[in-house]
């Protein structure tokens, strides 16, 4: 055990759960697999784990039928401050509970009753992710009237703060970050759902034009993210219309940037 805790220098996963006996069943085979546990029985105590926590946290198993604060509402509520991963447990196995998860921002999710080595397989597989340094992208990136800012996953267009949902996000910045490139749906949901994650193809096109309404009504002009049918998606930098046309040498630095 003392080279699995080393291997995964302690991470940390905190574990939302009301059920006691699995509570008490997951902390144990958990902390068998090395890793630092933290224990809430209902949302609220959960949410208060994770916002004390912060950045240390690298892993939340989370039920969504929570007494007082529901699961879903406590993944809202991580993810207005925080991208740690989150796995879901879940009794119920619907399509629809699925996606609402996902969409909200869950990184997977794992119906009830589960077998405990699939269900920790999951979870290194996430810490794993996490623990992997990414290649760092630049601090902000410059797409005509769009900004996006990597690091703090915070996006404007036209000077205007987007509201977006952490797909939608992660939609803008992947694409943003190598205009023209034609990305496949596929691709898009394994960068940004992940490979382990099952979902239909068309929950792209779903979060694309959410994404395409804010960009339009923050004054974006024109369909900066082109369908290439038969292929997927491709950015093409806007027009920042707020700002005069730039000559030279000038116009060659923006370009670049």
């Amino acid at each position: 055990m003392a080279q699995l805790a080393e291997n995964r220098e302690e991470a940390t996963v905190l574990v939302v759960e009301d059920d006691p006996t699995l509570l008490s069943t997951l902390t144990y085979n958990l902390k068998r697999e090395g890793y630092r546990v933290l224990r809430a029985a209902d949302g609220e105590t959960g949410l208060t784990l994770a916002r004390q926590e912060g950045q240390s946290l690298d892993l939340i198993l989370l039920d969504l039928m929570l007494p007082g604060m529901n699961g879903y509402e406590v993944l809202r509520a991580v993810r207005q401050t925080s991208d740690v991963p989150v796995l879901i447990l879940s009794a119920r196995g619907e399509e629809q509970d699925k996606v609402d998860g996902l969409e909200l921002g869950a990184d997977d999710f794992v119906v009830k009753p589960f077998a405990l080595r699939e269900l920790l397989a999951r979870v290194r597989a996430a810490v794993r992710r996490r623990s992997i340094p990414a290649v760092r992208p630049p601090t902000v990136l410059y797409r005509g009237a769009i900004e996006v800012e990597p690091d703090r996953r915070v996006a404007r267009a036209n000077g205007i703060y987007l509201h977006l949902r952490p797909k939608e996000f992660g939609l803008l910045a992947t694409l943003a970050m190598e205009p023209g490139r034609v990305f496949s749906r596929q691709e898009l949901l394994d960068r940004i759902w992940g490979e382990e994650i099952v979902v239909d193809e068309r929950t792209v096109d779903v979060h694309v034009s959410w994404l395409r309404g804010k960009l339009a009504d923050a004054g974006v002009e024109g369909d900066v993210i082109k369908t290439i049918y038969g292929a997927g998606y491709r950015f093409i930098t806007p027009i920042d219309r707020f700002s005069p046309p730039e000559s030279g040498a000038n116009s060659l630095e923006r370009v670049a940037r």
